[in-house]
């Protein structure tokens, strides 16, 4: 596949995909989801001579990812909720370790992409947000992958506040799992370990976890009907059109 939303690269058993979509805040539209899908099919046992053990999910230094590509939803185009899904279940089920790389802003879908991911390193500027419930959305998809690090409450609050949390208070709740200025060290100091694991082992073992805690696969059918039931809103679809339009929100004059 030719990237168009990304930059991939494949090195001694490390994958580092790079979201690059910067004019966007890199949001997800049905481009980058595919691609997404595509990249991690590549890093599993058939799609590269040599086993990749590591894949490293990052976006730029002011913006991590901002969620569904709102201008694309303002016309109709939204984002397949399962094929999203399964994403992130592949994210945190396959048979390799996956590590986001955090800077900057993480909304919405975001979030959940984030959490995703076996581990998730942070710079200070790292800033965590919720925002569906000011358009009459819920995070339907999100919550299942959140909920899984965070806990029902403190996801729960997150949702319904709907303001960003910090890189501190995100790794006080659980959403991360360390914060330093450097980011490249903090990703340095995890690969040494986690580069000589076993791809089968690691994926017989992320299988036996997600048995354990089932949220992930109890919520999907769920989480997948509500998302849709929401973007099929007329009335949501307006909030959308009218935020992208005149960036005001709907209980604004």
């Amino acid at each position: 596949m030719r990237y168009e939303t990304l930059d991939v690269r494949f090195l001694d058993g490390l994958c580092r995909i790079r979201l690059n979509r910067p004019e966007q805040g890199n949001a997800i539209n049905a481009r980058m989801l595919e691609e997404l899908a595509h990249a991690v099919s590549q890093c599993e046992p058939s799609g590269q001579d040599k086993p990749v053990t590591v894949v490293v999910l990052e976006g730029a230094a002011e913006v991590f990812c901002a969620g569904g590509d709102f201008e694309a939803a303002a016309t109709g185009a939204t984002l397949d909720p399962e094929a999203l899904y399964n994403l992130w279940t592949r994210l945190a089920a396959g048979p390799f370790v996956t590590i986001a790389l955090v800077r900057g802003r993480v909304n919405a879908g975001g979030v959940g992409l984030a959490c995703a991911c076996d581990f998730v390193l942070c710079d200070p500027t790292a800033a965590f947000s919720l925002s569906e419930l000011l358009f009459g959305l819920f995070p339907a998809c999100v919550l299942p992958f959140l909920i899984r690090r965070t806990g029902v409450q403190k996801a729960h609050r997150l949702a319904l506040m709907t303001r960003p949390i910090t890189a501190e208070d995100a790794l006080a709740c659980g959403i991360a799992d360390a914060v330093g200025e450097d980011i490249e060290a903090l990703l340095r100091a995890y690969l040494p370990r986690l580069s000589k694991l076993s791809g089968t082992a690691v994926g017989r073992y992320k299988r036996y976890m997600a048995e354990l805690s089932d949220i992930v696969a109890r919520a999907r059918p769920m989480a997948i009907s509500e998302n849709r039931a929401m973007f099929d809103d007329p009335t949501v679809r307006r909030n959308i059109s009218r935020y992208v339009t005149e960036m005001k929100f709907p209980w604004e004059p």
